[in-house]
């Protein structure tokens, strides 16, 4: 375990969505630190940019490489695939962190909003892994890891209905990485599926749910103390060092303190 278990993905590519702020950001930092080469997307690339000047100034031994790319655009996800291939082969690991809330109740929410999660919280993500497998697949790589940012919103429906649809998009991943799991088992791959579900983590994820609610927004993280983005990157850490015959199908983790 530990550091050791890390050295097999020095150099190698990973692919981190929505890297630009909260556990994308802790993550694509946290694998940079352990030699690899990272592709970091989002929307907006300056964030990430900060970060990549950031980590090369701080000595990591990997890199950090942004690229812009609207993850509810099927065609940018897959240039930016393309784009990796040829710059830098493939993608020998790649973790779906990418996705939002809106506060759209299931009786009252608008449309717009709950496609908006469809598209980013489970199109992406299945987008995204076929892509990496393919890539994995041409290369004939048989140890790459597709990790899925879940939610305990994906294995608890909770009584408040801004979350409801949300959490429906979180339920489509758990079964989606179980899928995924199988189907890889079925290609004779020792390419290993993951999810990680946080409870509260201290992000602008609910700032992003309460846009029009800053103060209901930053009340969610000051009630208890709560996970931070870096206990995300330690648990992604983890996933990645367990011995190739150990595959970690999910860890559930939450603030001592949370409730449900």
């Amino acid at each position: 375990g530990g550091a050791g278990a890390m050295e097999r993905w020095t150099g190698r590519v990973a692919l981190v969505t929505g890297a630009s702020v909260g556990i994308g950001a802790a993550v694509a930092r946290a694998l940079v630190q352990h030699g690899m080469k990272v592709v970091g997307c989002a929307r907006s690339v300056d964030k990430i940019e900060k970060l990549a000047a950031e980590c090369q100034s701080a000595g990591y031994p990997g890199t950090l490489i942004p690229y812009k790319c609207d993850l509810s655009n099927e065609e940018e996800i897959l240039s930016m695939f393309s784009a990796i291939k040829t710059l830098h082969q493939g993608v020998d690991v790649c973790i779906n962190n990418a996705g939002l809330a809106r506060p759209e109740p299931l009786l009252s929410g608008k449309t717009e909003g709950w496609r908006t999660m469809i598209d980013v919280n489970v199109m992406a993500v299945s987008i995204c892994t076929r892509e990496a497998y393919q890539s994995m697949k041409e290369r004939n790589i048989d140890d790459g890891h597709i990790i899925n940012i879940n939610s305990m919103n994906g294995h608890s429906v909770v009584p408040q209905s801004v979350v409801h649809f949300y959490s429906a998009t979180k339920y489509a991943v758990t079964a989606l990485t179980e899928g995924l799991r199988q189907e890889l088992r079925e290609a004779k791959t020792h390419i290993r599926a993951t999810c990680i579900s946080p409870g509260l983590v201290e992000t602008g994820f609910a700032f992003k749910l309460h846009d029009n609610d800053p103060e209901r927004a930053a009340a969610t993280y000051e009630s208890i103390r709560c996970l931070k983005a870096e206990d995300m990157a330690n648990a992604v850490i983890y996933v990645l060092s367990a011995p190739p015959h150990v595959q970690i199908g999910d860890i559930q983790m939450r603030p001592t303190e949370q409730i449900s």
